[in-house]
């Protein structure tokens, strides 16, 4: 196991009716006057984002709203919500939403103390030394934002749409406010996006080439197993309220490190994903789907013991010790089974992308035959990354 530090400093309000008192969650944070972002309109309609307002008016707080944060956020709101925090003295962002939602309010925390561009801590040309403190209420369990060090933003550089995070200490929230009743009218689509989504990041921390981290091993391969019962659970009763509870903190636990201390992580499948959610705004859990088997499959021979061992631990296949290879391939194909299974992509063809954009993506993406490679567990080449889009594009066509 490697050294670490763990600090992880977000005080959690979990239950039914908890947004209720998110100004008292506020003041005892330290704000008194808030911008409160939010989506495209489904928490106005629900009701939600006024029970909100009416929580800090109750408590004296002063608010403005920044709204229209769409899936795969733009940095174009993020400038906005800048402007408007720092004309009126704004000392707290509350974002209401998902992951999308979540991340812009970071990015709009981090740039209000900066002088220049927020999105150059995207580029990684410097680093927030300072940042206006985040709350949140979770609408959507998928992408972990709201225990997570990291904020996603996409923007258009140079005639490129770039879709890059960044993580630093100041990321992580203040609070967050988990109803899992906020989760019961979610479509099943976007349901099986934000199980994908988890699952993702308990993966991209346990395929590691870090040797004794059993204990890590076995949290990763409980928040997994839980995803996967309580994943099935929602999809066929999306109002079974414990396995909607089961799910949220699986969510927040699969991204707030506590799967990944002391382990080297991996992170190349989110960074391929990227590039096919920036080119066809398709969802950040769909394009999961398709990209996490596929860097399975090529880079299985690497470790095969360990993703013999993804296999038999979460999926319960049988372990064939005289050829465990054939025990490895069977995870994977379980893997992609249970995604059908909740309803998501698997190919290029199924989210609309193209093998001839391939190029396109490789380039966006940025890495080359020597010097800049990307992944841990391995370090792909950009002849590697070329590699496994291509048995993602081709996943599932008939020979010819």
């Amino acid at each position: 196991m490697d050294n670490f530090e763990y600090c992880k400093p977000t005080h959690v309000y979990f239950g039914r009716g908890v947004e209720n008192s998110v100004g008292t969650y506020v003041k005892a944070a330290g704000g008194s006057r808030v911008l409160l972002v939010s989506g495209q309109g489904s928490a106005e309609r629900s009701g939600l984002l006024q029970r909100v307002r009416t929580s800090l008016m109750r408590e004296g707080l002063s608010f403005f709203e920044l709204k229209g944060v769409k899936p795969n956020p733009r940095a174009d709101l993020v400038y906005a919500g800048i402007e408007t925090a720092r004309s009126q003295g704004v000392d707290l962002i509350l974002g209401v939403g998902g992951g999308s939602v979540i991340d812009t309010a970071k990015a709009v925390a981090n740039g209000v103390p900066y002088a220049g561009d927020f999105f150059d801590f995207h580029l990684k040309k410097a680093k927030p030394e300072h940042s206006l403190p985040v709350g949140c209420v979770l609408t959507l369990t998928a992408a972990g934002s709201e225990g997570s060090d990291s904020c996603v933003i996409e923007k258009e550089v140079d005639g490129k749409v770039i879709k890059s995070g960044h993580n630093c200490p100041q990321n992580v929230p203040a609070f967050a406010v988990l109803n899992p009743e906020l989760t019961f009218t979610l479509p099943p689509y976007q349901s099986a996006c934000g199980i994908t989504d988890m699952m993702a990041h308990v993966m991209e921390r346990y395929f590691t080439n870090t040797r004794g981290v059993s204990l890590t091993d076995r949290l990763c391969e409980a928040v997994l197993l839980s995803i996967v019962e309580n994943g099935r659970q929602v999809m066929a009763d999306p109002y079974d309220y414990d396995a909607r509870a089961n799910l949220m903190w699986a969510g927040t636990l699969a991204h707030n490190n506590s799967c990944g201390v002391g382990r080297e992580q991996d992170w190349a499948s989110h960074h391929l994903e990227h590039q096919l959610s920036a080119l066809y705004d398709v969802a950040h859990g769909a394009g999961l789907a398709v990209i996490f088997p596929a860097w399975m499959e090529y880079n299985l021979n690497h470790d095969v013991m360990r993703f013999a061992q993804f296999a038999t631990r979460v999926f319960g296949c049988e372990m064939d010790f005289e050829e465990p290879e054939r025990t490895a391939r069977a995870g994977i194909a379980a893997l992609r089974s249970f995604y059908k299974e909740i309803g998501m992509p698997l190919s290029f063809d199924e989210i609309g992308a193209k093998e001839e954009d391939i190029p396109r993506l490789l380039n966006v993406l940025g890495v080359d035959e020597k010097d800049r490679l990307e992944g841990h567990f391995v370090s792909l080449k950009r002849s590697d990354c070329e590699q496994i889009y291509l048995l993602a594009a081709r996943y599932g066509r008939k020979p010819r």
